[in-house]
Parts: structure tokens; C-alpha cells; sequence
């Protein structure tokens, strides 16, 4: 006798408060689970898995993770059956719109008086990159943020910080310190040789224009290494 196979329901045979779209409707996003909200993205399943359950599979592959799924490509969505490019087109994204929605400058003045505040204020740009970049963070005199510039975009292992650059910066903007942001897309949180000797330089450079480097981040998503914090500066 061959094992019982339950019948496969397609989401419209849903009773209506479960479908997604529809319980979207009847009580708010907020009551939506992940897979439903990108199950609404798909649009439809396979043959043999509804939109969600679609999205489950997905979400299944990078450990129930957000974070780990804006890392995906289209390419990389396209490899499960039933994504094709348009599917995958629109999940990379409502990903993306979600990064840039957190990077939205607020409306209230930002001070940046800690290292984790510098690395809330930067995550939205160097979450999910598999590349090196570097940035830096202008401050007025009372640590109110004036804006955050990317220097440069490097490969997998490394980026230039060109000294005239930041401090050109600097100086247009009127800025009386700055902060050295760099990521490390490895997750080592451990300064390098050449990020301990660049950072000093940067010191020095700023003493000489009255610019104070108030700390150097290396940024990973798991976390930050603070050049301040561990009396470094």
C-alpha cells in the first residue's frame, strides 16, 4: 500500500482570512508572516506549491533570514523552480526598497555621540554588500550629523581611502570631525595592518586641518569594530 500523499491546495481554496492577500486586507501587513508577504510578491506557485509555499522553500534556504536573502542575486532566486526572472526581479526589489527606506534621511537632527550610533546610522548602506567600500561620517562641533559620503567601492578584499578626498570633503562641509567607515564583508572584525596605518595617517592629516577623526568602524553585519572603543585613536 503506498503512503498517503495529501492533496497539494492551491492558495484560492484557502479559507479567505488565510489567503494573503486578502488577510492582508482583513487585518493589516503586520499579521502577515514572511513567507505570506513574499508569497504576495510571486504571485503564484508551482504545480505542486502554492506562492508560499513557495516562499517557505526560499526563506528555508538562508535560515529564515532577511538579511541573508537580500544577499541573493536574481540569478540565485531563478535557481529554485518556479522563480523565473520576473519573480525574482521583484523580491531583489522590495528588498532593495526596504534597505533604502531605512536610509531615508530623517526629517530631526542626528547626533552621533557613540560608535553604535554611527553604525545604526550606516547600516542601510553597507548591509549585504559583498564588496569592500568606504565611507566617512561628517560632524558639526556638537556631533550633529551633517551627511555621510562614500569615498570609494573596492573589490572582495580591499577599497582606497584617499586621504585629499575625505578631508576635502570635510573641509567644503564645514564638518569639525569625522568618522572612518569601512566594511569588511568577510565578517573578520579584526583591523588589518593596513587599516591600523591608514587610520593613523587619517589622525594626523585632520590634526594638520583642525578636523578631528573621532573613531575608525569596520563594519560587518554581524557586528562593528570601534577604533575608539578599544582606545585605539
Amino acid at each position: 500500500m503506498e503512503p498517503y500523499q495529501p492533496t497539494k491546495i492551491s492558495i484560492k481554496h484557502w479559507a479567505e482570512e488565510d489567503r494573503p492577500r486578502e488577510k492582508l486586507l482583513m487585518k493589516g501587513r503586520a499579521a502577515l508572516s514572511d513567507a505570506e508577504l513574499i508569497g504576495i510578491l510571486l504571485g503564484s506557485g508551482t504545480k505542486t506549491l502554492s506562492a508560499v509555499d513557495l516562499a517557505k522553500q526560499i526563506l528555508a534556504s538562508v535560515g529564515n533570514n532577511l538579511n541573508q536573502l537580500a544577499k541573493l542575486s536574481v540569478k540565485d532566486l531563478m535557481k529554485f523552480n518556479g522563480i523565473g526572472e520576473a519573480k525574482a526581479i521583484s523580491i531583489v526589489s522590495a528588498l532593495e526598497l526596504g534597505r533604502r527606506r531605512k536610509s531615508e534621511d530623517p526629517t530631526d537632527r542626528v547626533k552621533i555621540q557613540s560608535s553604535q550610533q554611527a553604525y545604526d546610522l550606516i547600516t542601510s548602506d553597507l548591509a549585504d554588500l559583498q564588496h569592500e567600500e568606504f565611507w566617512i561620517i561628517l560632524l558639526k562641533r556638537n556631533s550633529e550629523l551633517i551627511k555621510k559620503i562614500r569615498i570609494s567601492t573596492g573589490g572582495l578584499a580591499g577599497t582606497v581611502a584617499d586621504v585629499r578626498l575625505i578631508f576635502k570633503y570635510g573641509l567644503e562641509e564645514l564638518a569639525s570631525s569625522i568618522i572612518l567607515v569601512h566594511n569588511h564583508p568577510s565578517g573578520a572584525l579584526k583591523p588589518s595592518h593596513q587599516d591600523v596605518a591608514m587610520t593613523k595617517r587619517m589622525i594626523e592629516a585632520g590634526k594638520l586641518l583642525d578636523i578631528t577623526v573621532v573613531d575608525h568602524l569596520i563594519y560587518t553585519d554581524s557586528g562593528y569594530f570601534s577604533f575608539a572603543d578599544q582606545g585605539m585613536m
